[in-house]
């Protein structure tokens, strides 16, 4: 879990919004789409890795992965949801 004064600065690089920690649905959900083969992240590129952390914004339209407790910060990194079924 990130540290909550971390997570007080972070923001979307798109939108300028603040991030929150997603919710165990919804990683289990994007982990269900890896372990499927269909997650892909706003640049195209295969998400091959699973998740166990990540940043969404309030809206609830993008997902930014955290990797070994790093934010992943980059617009092409991002994940959009909802995700296509």
């Amino acid at each position: 879990m990130l540290d909550t004064k971390l997570l007080s600065i972070l923001c979307c690089p798109e939108t300028r919004k603040p991030l929150t920690q997603a919710g165990e649905d919804c990683i289990a959900l994007l982990n269900s789409a890896i372990n499927a083969g269909s997650l892909k992240n706003v640049a195209g590129e295969a998400v091959s890795e699973l998740l166990s952390e990540a940043l969404v914004t309030p809206d609830g339209s993008r997902v930014y992965p955290v990797r070994e407790g790093i934010p992943v910060l980059l617009a092409d990194e991002a994940i959009l949801l909802p995700l296509e079924k």
